[in-house]
């Protein structure tokens, strides 16, 4: 039966720009000891450029992972050590910049009129559209996962896995989702993706997903994209981690040391999936879906059965980021600062350009012809591509 709020999802919901994932440092299950050497990078002749068109810094990750979100004319984005500016995504120029007062473990979550962010120990300050702070919340769970600000409610997910609904304005709390525990899960952030403002979509541990109630918290849909496998716990993990990604009307996600599968994003069914590792996630074009693996191996399939397109190997153990899929080309970024351009159609490297010597792991984000990075050194930058 179809919930109201899968009937008043709009027909067609578009690639969603608003990501949460973080980077994971993963030790081989094995115990191998062979040294992860990093690919050397051969000559690529750029077939188009990103040119610089601004640059700033807001301090740097430290460690965690931070993505910067854009909302109307401003990006949003913060540092561990506190700094939360809005930036004019125009000229780059600082609008307003507050000092937090504890340090932070996730960038901000931003409607445009309240802006969050959460501290390590599971506050989340909340500040006006002019950098004012409104309101301060605990949560009283560490909070690895990025804040979402939507229909105005501020979505908290705590390591506890709650999921906690405040209230934008007041910061009172409206509602809270309680999943069970598993046995053992990975303690990263796990990725939510705000599709409009009604739902979000999120996985969980054990390698399933679903969709949630913006409004009440309620549980839409939860689907399996992937079963544990082996004898311990470690080799049973699974947890789908990584933001998934949508386009139309379909909507794919992967799992670490499971799979990777796309459905219908109103249903929840699942149209195919394969055996795939990643914690970097998926993005999407109209008809394929790209992830890269744990050995940054990356690969294209066709959404619409699953077959592989193909494979680009060049990066391997370069530990790429997340990606974005935009006009013909799919964008990664890398542990040394790079910026790698591919085609969709083939996965041939078109083009690479040096962002910083920091690790890229955020996706890059493309808005108004333009495509924001921000490093974990804490640069971001704007760059049109011509």
């Amino acid at each position: 039966m179809m919930t109201k709020e899968m009937k008043r999802l709009p027909m067609r919901l578009g690639a969603a720009l608003i990501l949460g994932s973080v980077v994971i440092a993963l030790v081989a299950c094995s115990g191998s000891s062979r040294v992860r050497k990093p690919a050397e990078l051969t000559t690529v002749t750029n077939q188009f450029d990103l040119q610089p068109v601004w640059s700033t810094s807001v301090g740097s990750s430290e460690g965690f992972n931070f993505h910067p979100i854009v909302a109307g004319d401003a990006v949003y984005a913060a540092s561990h050590r506190g700094n939360l500016v809005k930036i004019d995504l125009a000229s780059g120029n600082k609008v307003w910049e507050a000092s937090v007062p504890e340090r932070l473990s996730v960038g901000p979550g931003s409607d445009g009129r309240t802006t969050v962010a959460v501290t390590t120990k599971g506050t989340v300050y909340a500040y006006d559209d002019t950098g004012k702070q409104i309101w301060k919340v605990s949560v009283g769970s560490e909070v690895l996962s990025e804040p979402v600000v939507a229909g105005g409610v501020v979505i908290v997910r705590a390591l506890d896995n709650r999921f906690v609904g405040l209230d934008a304005q007041t910061g009172a709390k409206k509602w809270t989702y309680q999943r069970q525990q598993s046995a053992l899960s990975l303690r990263v952030g796990y990725g939510m993706l705000a599709i409009g403002n009604e739902v979000i979509v999120t996985g969980f541990a054990g390698g399933r997903f679903g969709m949630i109630a913006i409004a009440n918290g309620g549980l839409v849909w939860e689907t399996p994209v992937s079963f544990p496998k082996g004898f311990s716990e470690i080799e049973r993990l699974n947890d789908v981690t990584a933001k998934p990604s949508m386009e139309g009307e379909i909507l794919c996600a992967v799992s670490y040391q499971g799979r990777i599968g796309c459905g219908q994003a109103r249903t929840g069914n699942l149209l195919w999936f394969k055996d795939y590792s990643s914690y970097t996630g998926t993005s999407q074009s109209t008809d394929m879906v790209f992830s890269a693996n744990d050995k940054s191996y990356v690969t294209a399939f066709a959404t619409k059965d699953g077959t592989q397109v193909w494979e680009n190997t060049q990066l391997i153990y370069r530990d790429v980021g997340e990606s974005l899929a935009v006009g013909r080309v799919l964008l990664m970024g890398d542990a040394q600062g790079y910026i790698h351009a591919f085609s969709q159609a083939n996965g041939e490297m078109v083009a690479r350009i040096r962002h910083d010597s920091s690790p890229i792991s955020a996706a890059p984000i493309a808005v108004g012809g333009l495509i924001l990075i921000q490093s974990q050194g804490g640069k971001i930058a704007a760059y049109s591509p011509k």
